[in-house]
């Protein structure tokens, strides 16, 4: 019988997505661990394509909730027998449990979020900005202390699914190159101004390229909508596909331009190269998407950047905006020299 590990990452959803990426490294170098993650069940998909991997629901606002809830999960988890717990979150409630599996003589590694140097990067005054180890290779550290000597490469691996047949007429007849667009995020300073991002799609769009805007909620699609009804090349897929739906898409792409958000790694998963636009946040926290590249990072050089890590907080630099530094140009030039 293999050995069981237990995996905990149960937010956001781009961190679930790259813990999603490092798994199938671990899938793929360790063939005879049989993989348990707990996850809430909306993020079920990211693991659907990984060998040997069980998935386990986490219902935080349900039968999962408080205390008793994570003692109940607790008890569910005790079927699988496990060897060791790979603490991949590091909160409160994956805390309480791995000390529970403590208590029953489980060995548990937990993750190291590296706030100290975070805070150094992200605070107004005397920044230091250098790279910080990226958040994959910090869950693969979690792996590497239980003893498993997970080897990273760093590099894109294609995930080419079925498209679901109520996606087929979207990509019906298309000959000219499909980029997806993710323009939105759940916070405001990660979000390129629309009316800019509006100029660049108007670019792709006479060059003839079919263009596939991602996003969710009613003032996102009402936004999308707008550029399919004046954009001939525009497709808006907002609300209209189920998340493993969406991952069959964009596995369908040729490129994505997306935010520093949960698209970016969900087309990391599906091994599809991105473009990312950086205001607030900045590559060297960590987050950018596994395999992608820093020279795809379009952003511009400020001291004043990064202002955070999750985007939440405003970043000026000189009074300004740091989104508002980088001209719809700078985005078409980068899509120029790709090819686009």
């Amino acid at each position: 019988m293999n050995p069981t590990l237990l995996v905990f990452r149960f937010s956001a959803m781009g961190d679930v997505a790259m813990a999603a990426t490092l798994l199938r490294e671990v899938a793929v170098q360790q063939p005879d661990l049989t993989l348990v993650v707990v996850s809430r069940e909306v993020f079920k998909p990211f693991f659907l394509n990984i060998p040997g991997l069980i998935f386990h629901p986490f219902y935080p606002q349900g039968i999962h909730k408080g205390i008793r809830g994570i003692y109940r999960l607790f008890k569910e988890l005790q079927q699988y027998t496990p060897r060791a717990v790979a603490d991949l979150h590091y909160n409160l409630r994956s805390r309480l449990l791995t000390i529970l599996f403590r208590l029953k003589g489980i060995p548990v590694s937990q993750l190291d979020k590296g706030r100290k140097e975070k805070k150094a990067l992200t605070r107004p005054y005397n920044k230091i900005r250098k790279q910080l180890k990226p958040t994959v290779e910090r869950y693969a550290d979690v792996f590497r202390k239980l003893g498993y000597p997970i080897t990273l490469s760093h590099t894109l691996r294609p995930l080419p699914l079925s498209l679901p047949e109520v996606a087929v007429p979207l990509f019906s007849g298309i000959q000219s190159v499909k980029v997806g667009i993710a323009p939105f995020a759940q916070h405001f300073p990660k979000v390129y101004p629309l009316e800019r991002m509006e100029v660049v799609i108007d670019y792709l769009d006479r060059q003839g390229h079919a263009v596939f805007i991602f996003g969710g909620g009613t003032a996102e699609q009402r936004v999308a909508d707008n550029w399919q009804e004046r954009f001939r090349n525009v497709r808006s897929l907002v609300d209209r596909f189920t998340l493993q739906q969406e991952l069959a898409i964009i596995s369908h792409l040729d490129i994505m331009l997306s935010m520093d958000s949960a698209n970016m790694h969900m087309a990391s998963l599906m091994g599809v190269r991105v473009l990312s636009i950086w205001g607030a946040t900045h590559p060297y926290a960590g987050f950018l998407g596994y395999g992608q590249q820093l020279e795809d990072c379009i952003q511009v050089d400020h001291p004043s950047r990064p202002s955070s890590i999750y985007g939440n907080k405003p970043c000026l630099c000189d009074g300004v905006d740091s989104m508002e530094l980088i001209a719809p140009e700078m985005v078409i030039d980068k899509l120029r020299e790709i090819g686009l």
